[in-house]
């Protein structure tokens, strides 16, 4: 099942589905900081994704926001960032 890059990306307003969120969206990341992770997701697991976060965020005070990216395109980093990669295995949890 071939998997494609995205990036994940929340604002969320109260402290509890903020933490929520972080933990769900770090389960399917690969590289990311803050609010705004890397993720390389099948169909399915894109799926999964929006389905979980629907269920987390408030509609009117939170947003997540899932934009897909093209992993030709040169990435730039600057100070500790790594650029994503696509590893040979995902642990999700």
């Amino acid at each position: 099942m071939p998997r494609r890059l995205y990036l994940a990306a929340y604002d969320v307003a109260h402290p509890r589905r903020l933490k929520l969120s972080l933990e769900l969206v770090k389960g399917y990341a690969t590289g990311g900081q803050k609010s705004a992770y890397e993720c390389w997701l099948s169909e399915g697991e894109k799926s999964a994704l929006l389905h979980d976060m629907a269920l987390v965020l408030e509609e009117g005070e939170d947003s997540f926001l899932l934009i897909g990216l093209d992993p030709r395109s040169p990435v730039q980093t600057l100070g500790q960032a790594e650029t994503p990669a696509d590893p040979d295995l995902f642990y999700i949890h």
